[in-house]
């Protein structure tokens, strides 16, 4: 009989030992592999769900989001927004406090001719599957005329809205409202130049504390300093083709580097002062995963699990004696 008791105690070592794959974590290479996906123009990492991240197509291929799990690169869900319309030119994805995911339809093909854009509003599910989500329509205007944009971020902690608009020459970010209307139009205001980047996407930190502005050949770090952004360094980008979007991480301790095309590649880089602040610092409700004390919380977890696994073996053994 002391074979068995072996096994049955290798077998719980082995889980209580296992460290999950930093896959899980969202923060190592892979591919968007769903064929529908061939021009993903925007990136944002979950925070309910570890390891999964938000993207959508560019253009007008119509009012979806897919959650794409970065262990596999497969599409694990495809959301359907209703209430919002026919999109022109969806470019960007952000998600907000309270686990609320902003969408932006905020490019403009004809060079910043239309008199508005659109921003979409929707709860990220709790359960990744197909589904159609209701979500809210926010007309947008800029205080200084219309124009082309790619980037639009939230921030973590208050929830407001800004955008960087697309200029080859430079740009600036665009504060909104502190909290947007569904009705009327929302006014989007200059607060501070993006100079020497044609700007194709944005993140903040988790924690709020960052901004990191894309194009297509290479990034921008700020101190966000209040939304008075302070540049902290020029960023070199992985080429990966049509270089348009960027994330952080939920953990803030890299960016994840997406590119157009079939078969799309987000690769990593460590962010700029890594441990930007964990999801829990964002303001989400369900924030969790990727935060921490990474391995050494999961050597901490395993030294626990093994205690508890070896006092449950001699409990048996006791018992075995006992019968």
């Amino acid at each position: 009989m002391r074979r068995p008791f072996a096994l049955l105690a290798a077998a719980l070592l082995t889980g209580a030992l296992a460290v999950p794959a930093s896959a899980a974590d969202g923060d190592e290479k892979f591919t968007i592999k769903d064929p529908r996906i061939t021009e993903s123009s925007g990136l944002a990492a979950s925070r309910q769900h570890p390891g999964i991240y938000w993207t959508h197509n560019d253009s007008d291929d119509g009012a979806y989001l897919y959650a794409v799990d970065s262990a596999t690169g497969e599409t694990v869900a495809t959301i359907t927004m209703s209430g919002v319309g026919s999109p022109r030119d969806v470019e960007a994805v952000s998600v907000g406090p309270d686990n609320q995911i902003y969408v932006g339809d905020i490019g403009d093909n004809l060079g910043g001719t239309w008199p508005y854009v659109w921003i979409y509003r929707l709860p990220e599910p709790k359960n990744l599957r197909d589904q159609t989500i209701k979500a809210t329509q926010y007309v947008v205007k800029y205080s200084d005329g219309a124009r082309d944009a790619e980037s639009l971020v939230v921030h973590p902690k208050t929830g407001r809205v800004y955008i960087v608009d697309k200029n080859e020459k430079g740009g600036h970010l665009y504060e909104g409202p502190a909290r947007l209307s569904p009705s009327g139009s929302n006014t989007f205001r200059p607060v501070a130049a993006v100079p020497d980047l044609e700007a194709t996407d944005a993140t903040l930190s988790p924690d709020g504390e960052h901004l990191v502005v894309r194009s297509y050949f290479g990034a921008i770090a700020y101190d966000w300093n209040g939304g008075k952004i302070k540049k902290k360094e020029r960023l070199g980008v992985p080429f990966l083709g049509q270089g348009e979007s960027v994330t952080y991480t939920a953990d803030g301790e890299k960016l994840m580097y997406g590119a157009e095309g079939a078969d799309s590649p987000v690769e990593p880089q460590d962010a700029p002062g890594g441990g930007s602040g964990s999801p829990s610092a964002s303001g989400s409700s369900g924030a969790s995963d990727g935060g921490g004390d990474g391995l050494s919380g999961n050597l901490k977890t395993g030294a626990i699990a093994v205690g508890v696994v070896l006092a449950a073996l001699l409990g048996l053994r006791r018992m075995r004696r006992r019968g």
